[in-house]
């Protein structure tokens, strides 16, 4: 069992992490960045990870094993409902997680917590079902239901990142719903591929592929100074493939784009079908690059069609985070660009066991300006030079 020192952290009380199947990784740079922030105060900390395991029985059931007390803990669950790549063995043949799989793991894992710990943290960067939000017709809640469930099992706070729609929070108003969004760091993560992209807002505009988008959109163009267009997906609402209505054709609403750099925001890229369609139509129109910030690279067709768009010219860049599970083989495609979001999630658990405000975490313009003007001092020195 991992030694750990009993020092009460905080106020609250003890700090700890655990990370779900395939959250490993994410979950050991989180914790090394918690260490440093606390080297000072709490040097003999050898790791605040919780050890936890998920067995499986030969019939694919399942439960939960924390090897470490949990009591008065401030606990921090991260788990990626998305990650195809953990597979278990049942009857005999190895089976990919599913979303189901993954969420009911993590209900084992808050029934195995049994109500020790003072305060309990779910960090769901993707939200299971996020996608069925909304009722159109006789359809499921999804969404709404796993908040819900949630809730009612003693989970105190929801964290998610880039939420599909961000207004399922009202399924659970009187608990602390947190959506936010990584804004400041695909700016970062771009200034350093390129930033005269960023700097430029003359020759460079933001573009929402779709009317969901405008939110997220509105607000890069905001804080970078850019114009803003859109495009409208008209879809044959008459049929019904792979589980949604076919898009019929992309329509642009915005300026003149010829030799302009385009940035598309969305909040993830699925099978990737509609993200090359804008790329496609944005070329057409004379862009001189086209940059994609994402925030969820699933790629569940794979990255052929990326990698010959990029051939083709179609797209530049395109930057997704480390928050759900990424193909092995996007590490090898030169158009790909990975956002790590560690640190940030390290900052607003620190934030959050410290009782202090987030708001500045999730409102990042301070950071944001003075990033920007540390590239702009840079450009200008190296134009005097």
């Amino acid at each position: 069992m991992m030694q750990q020192n009993p020092v009460e952290f905080y106020n609250l009380g003890k700090l700890g992490i655990i990370g779900m199947k395939g959250c490993e990784d994410i979950a050991k740079k989180i914790d090394m960045h918690l260490k440093k922030f606390n080297e000072n105060s709490m040097p003999n900390i050898e790791s605040f990870l919780i050890p936890t395991n998920c067995p499986r029985f030969g019939t694919g059931e399942a439960k939960a094993v924390i090897s470490h007390s949990v009591r008065t803990y401030d606990i921090y669950i991260i788990v990626d409902p998305f990650n195809y790549g953990v597979t278990y063995n049942m009857y005999g043949a190895e089976h990919p997680m599913s979303p189901d799989d993954h969420y009911q793991d993590l209900k084992r894992v808050i029934s195995a917590l049994g109500g020790k710990p003072k305060r309990i943290t779910v960090i769901m960067p993707m939200m299971y079902e996020g996608r069925q939000h909304r009722r159109i017709a006789r359809e499921s809640l999804d969404c709404a239901m796993m908040l819900q469930e949630l809730s009612n099992m003693g989970v105190d706070n929801f964290l998610t990142f880039d939420a599909h729609d961000s207004r399922v929070q009202n399924a659970i108003p009187l608990k602390s719903f947190e959506n936010v969004r990584p804004t400041y760091q695909m700016i970062k993560a771009c200034l350093k591929y390129n930033s005269d992209i960023i700097l430029d807002a003359e020759d460079t505009l933001i573009v929402s592929p779709d009317e969901g988008a405008m939110g997220r959109c509105m607000y890069y163009s905001s804080v970078l100074g850019m114009d803003l267009g859109m495009f409208y997906k008209r879809r044959d609402y008459s049929k019904i493939i792979n589980g949604k209505n076919p898009i019929v054709a992309h329509e642009f609403l915005g300026k003149d784009i010829t030799d302009k750099n385009v940035i598309v925001v969305d909040d993830m890229i699925a099978s990737g079908e509609s993200m090359i369609d804008v790329a496609r139509e944005l070329k057409a129109r004379n862009a001189k690059r086209v940059i994609v910030f994402s925030s969820f690279g699933l790629f569940t067709e794979g990255v052929d069609k990326f990698n010959k768009a990029h051939e083709n010219g179609l797209i530049d860049a395109v930057f997704t985070t480390n928050l759900v599970y990424r193909r092995p083989e996007l590490k090898d495609c030169d158009w790909y660009h990975e956002v790590d979001m560690s640190k940030f999630i390290a900052l607003i658990i620190k934030q959050i066991n410290e009782d202090k405000s987030i708001s500045e975490l999730l409102t990042p313009i301070c950071r944001i300006n003075n990033i920007l003007e540390k590239y702009k001092n840079l450009r200008n020195q190296d134009s005097q030079n």
